[in-house]
């Protein structure tokens, strides 16, 4: 069947010349609906697209009619400026005249606006839009519905795969007999290059300048094909290296809230490849993390399948305390929502005290939805928003239009108001005066500690056995002091020592209350006589530039210069692995020959053990100005209430309360220091910040030129032997089980992002390569289709390694060998043409969204993922990749010794017991 495709280029590009395109076949990978686990599984393969859609105007149908036909032209309504004339015209949820809508959450009505937008009665159908708004009564049964984003974006980690696949797509039409021109973004794709800079140079002032260098140097053809997509494709446009953190970039600039485009007015919604897209939440931006597969699907304009997800509505009453920080709120909700139960449905934030949180404390609370397990942490917008908006230096007459749209579609709040009652799945409600300062670890984002109770926990950790709250150190063990030699300087460390310590992640730093309370408590530490010891590694990586001229423009970066936190980077950092080393050799031979417990303090969203730096085993979350305490402190085994953090320069002790900002304080500074004219001084120039992007060249081709031997980016395996006619489901009968694991095997295992230390599989095989050492990068900068051939995959283990597979199974000094069996070289492992599987136990693949955790197991021959329970974005990566992700009531195994590892043979897997 031949299918037309609209090319709509709706964003930054001109539209290309010409009559309009002819009718033509488009490949893509496709699945149907979100319940890869369910027994509704349907199979990944190339095939057909169905029509694509404008994402401002309804589809031509198949049968040729247009857009006049669409099946709710009737409610398509005029919105008048108050001058005169009007913004545009809606889709107006009230002229539907159904009492339900007004009972939906907010955030299912983002849903219902968009079915509605494309209803075709193709792609999206009248019944779909009846589930919607029957959701009270739908969602309980997991109905399913489609859904299209307004637009897609996309971090180079896991962005990079996804183009990479669009630009295989185009090297595939040719050969089809079919225009490559045709593959294109339908909908604005923006890609932000956040997550490839290291903290490899900390506590210098040049700190920045030396790791944009190193990173540039490790990078550049990872660049160079990102800056070849952004002129090769239409309506993509890529943020250079050091422009800041995706997410931040996306709340401060990229977010419309409404978009109005060919005369038509819609909500703003976005999948991102990168799980805390949901930032956007805070906005009132319907958002969330996709898999790069997914991301595909939605760039060439096909609706995704969801599950009609429940509704968590977590009401907020209340005010927060002096000295407590949204950081020690959203630790507080993330523990709350997981013992209540939030996987896979949405959370919406409503009552009084939601309009107490400024909208940089929201977009904490929205970043950290993958931890407390929602797909989305939705505020609908309010007053706070639209002076957001106006802060950050959108147009007075874009925040009118936005205004104005949302209450004509009745979704704008006024939280001192009555409104009519709205109807959630479940209910939580949290008075924000309870809240107290606290911490979350060591090893896990929901395990929080009150701060009064951090030395007593600690010391349990201890004696508790290995696990996610305990370390094993036997009791005589546990007051050892390791001295050493560093610079010159006598050192010491011991368990619970802080050896890294790092405001980082865009969870915090889009917060100004956080980040200028950091500084104040720097500053008052200075001037006490407080110091960082100089062999903790301190730094310094805000995911916005605006975040780092406010602390300039405050004063306030001196302080922090002088106690070691010197800007080193504008990105994801510290928080994705890319620490870099610690501050000496010294330091880490005292951790590794004394074995000793060490820890890290980060203002992160994620701790798991060997995530942040393979030498802290130990790592907690906490807000900015507690990681500087912890800093000074040197330690987390202390009670801040009770005992010193040190000495001052009189003499006299000097404790947390002595250096703790006042609200007031921190309120006054912020008034003076962040204002409109820095971020539109930084968005106007974003583009040509970085001189050695803007000097980069790069091929003018449609094609993209495939190096053979590049050891950055390789043409994926994944088209080879494709035809016009897509292949059959296969089967899994009598499959080898490659690894057994247990709970929580997160993405980090699986695919691992951070350094490639030399002596691995990895480092081996880059050597070989001819690449030196320092230019090794990490797992994940260096993973985007790097050497995914089959054939070498089955032939050596460093290529394994290479392809970003297991690095956690198969090397010694990874902190994950104790949880899986190590894996042998592919080629020793004697299965006789059978297949693989992968058993685990529950939330397998939580973490970060990782297309490579979903691609290397398919690349390896895995079919089928057997496991307690599944995290969304992986589940769905995996069935994208053709790999079942499977449920199994009961499961029949026989155990043998076969190969050199202990596998087991499922029998009748094809025809198990499907949940």
């Amino acid at each position: 069947m031949d299918t037309q495709v609209i090319r709509g280029c709706r964003c930054r590009h001109t539209p290309p010349s010409g009559p309009p395109p002819p009718r033509h076949q488009v490949l893509f990978f496709r699945r149907r609906g979100g319940r890869a686990c369910q027994s509704r599984l349907s199979w990944s393969h190339h095939a057909l697209a169905q029509p694509h859609l404008n994402s401002a105007t309804a589809a031509r149908r198949p049968d040729g009619d247009d857009a006049t036909k669409h099946a709710f032209k009737s409610i398509l309504t005029s919105l008048p400026k108050p001058g005169g004339g009007e913004y545009g015209k809606f889709f107006s949820l009230p002229a539907l005249n159904d009492p339900r809508i007004d009972r939906l959450p907010y955030s299912i009505r983002v849903l219902l606006e968009s079915a509605i937008r494309h209803c075709d009665n193709f792609q999206v159908t009248e019944s779909d839009v009846e589930k919607i708004i029957d959701w009270e009564n739908m969602s309980p049964k997991q109905a399913e519905i489609p859904f299209k984003p307004a637009r897609c974006i996309l971090m180079d980690n896991t962005g990079v795969p996804a183009i990479v696949d669009l630009a295989a797509m185009r090297d595939m039409m040719p050969k089809l007999g079919c225009d490559p021109y045709k593959i294109n973004p339908l909908i604005p794709v923006d890609a932000v290059i956040d997550h490839a800079v290291r903290v490899d140079v900390a506590r210098t002032c040049d700190a920045l300048e030396r790791n944009q260098e190193l990173e540039f140097d490790r990078n550049k053809e990872r660049f160079a094909f990102l800056k070849w997509a952004s002129t090769a494709f239409h309506n993509m446009q890529v943020f250079p290296p050091g422009s800041g953190t995706v997410h931040q970039v996306n709340l401060e600039y990229l977010a419309r809230v409404v978009f109005n485009e060919d005369g038509i007015m819609y909500f703003d919604s976005v999948v991102g490849t990168d799980s805390h897209t949901t930032m956007v939440n805070s906005l009132g931006v319907a958002g969330w993390g996709v898999g790069g597969i997914e991301a595909v699907v939605a760039m060439l304009g096909q609706p995704m399948g969801m599950v009609l997800p429940g509704v968590v509505g977590f009401k907020l009453t209340g005010k927060l305390q002096d000295g407590v920080t949204t950081t020690d709120l959203v630790l507080t909700m993330t523990q709350m929502l997981r013992k209540h139960g939030a996987i896979g449905k949405f959370v919406e934030f409503y009552g009084v005290g939601v309009g107490e949180l400024s909208l940089p404390a929201r977009a904490t609370i929205a970043n950290m939805s993958p931890e407390y397990g929602a797909t989305m942490g939705f505020f609908p917008v309010d007053q706070v928003t639209l002076d957001y908006l106006k802060l950050t230096g959108r147009s007075d007459e874009i925040v009118s239009m936005v205004e104005a749209y949302l209450r004509a579609n009745k979704m704008f709040v006024e939280h001192h108001e009555t409104e009519t009652d709205r109807v959630y799945s479940s209910y939580l409600e949290l008075d924000l005066s309870d809240v107290e300062p606290c911490v979350a670890g060591p090893k896990r984002p929901h395990d929080r500690v009150p701060l009064k109770e951090m030395k007593s926990d600690w010391h349990s950790c201890l004696d508790n056995k290995v696990g996610f709250k305990g370390y094993a150190v036997p009791k005589e063990e546990q007051g050892k002091v390791v001295k050493f030699d560093f610079h010159g300087q006598p050192a010491e460390i011991k368990h619970g020592s802080v050896v890294l310590a790092a405001i980082c992640s865009s969870t915090n730093t889009s917060n100004p209350s956080v980040m200028i309370g950091a500084g104040l408590v720097a500053k008052k530490a200075c001037e006490l006589g407080l110091e960082v010891k100089p062999w903790v590694k301190t730094s310094l990586t805000p995911g916005s530039v605006v975040a780092s001229e406010y602390l300039k423009h405050s004063g306030l970066q001196e302080y922090l210069n002088q106690q070691g936190f010197h800007l080193a980077a504008h990105g994801c950092a510290t928080c994705v692995g890319n620490s870099g080393d610690l501050m000496d050799e010294s330091v880490s031979a005292a951790i590794t020959e004394n074995d000793i417990v060490a820890a890290a303090v980060l203002s992160a969203n994620r701790n798991f053990e060997g995530r942040v730096h393979p030498l802290t085993r130990a790592n907690y979350l906490a807000s900015p100005p507690l990681v500087v305490a912890y800093a000074l402190a040197g330690t987390v085994d202390i009670d801040f209430d009770k005992e010193a953090i040190g000495m001052g320069k009189d003499g006299k002790e000097v404790f947390l309360r002595n250096i703790w900002p006042s609200n007031q304080e921190i309120e006054q500074a912020i008034q003076s220091s962040v204002k409109t004219h820095l971020f539109r001084q930084v968005y106007e120039s974003i583009m040509k910040r970085n001189p050695r992007w803007n000097e980069l060249p790069v091929p003018e081709a449609a094609l993209y030129p495939w190096d053979p031997y590049s050891t950055y980016i390789r043409k994926p395996p994944y088209f080879k032997g494709m035809s016009m006619s897509p292949p059959g489901p296969p089967t899994v009968k009598e499959a080898f089980c490659l690894l057994n694991l247990g709970d929580c095997i997160t993405t980090d295992h699986i695919s691992y992002s951070g350094k490639i230390p030399d002596g691995t599989p990895a480092a081996r095989y880059l050597r070989e390569c001819g690449v030196d050492p320092k230019n090794f990068s990490s797992y994940g900068g260096g993973r985007q289709q790097r050497d995914c051939d089959e054939g070498s995959l089955c032939q050596h283990e460093n290529r394994q390694q290479a392809a970003g597979w297991a690095s956690w199974a198969m090397d010694d000094s990874c902190p994950y060998r104790g949880e899986a069996l190590r894996l042998r070289r592919r080629h020793e492992i004697q299965i006789g043409g059978h297949d693989l599987v992968i058993i685990a136990g529950a939330e397998y693949g939580s973490g970060s969204s990782r297309d490579s955790a979903a691609k290397g197991p398919m690349l390896l021959g895995v079919k089928s993922v057997i496991a307690k329970s599944f995290e969304r974005i992986h589940r769905s990566n995996l069935v994208g990749m053709g790999v079942i992700p499977l449920c199994l009531k009961r499961l029949e195994v026989t155990y043998f010794n076969h190969g050199g590892i202990l596998p087991y043979m499922v029998r009748n897997l094809a025809a198990g017991e499907g949940k």
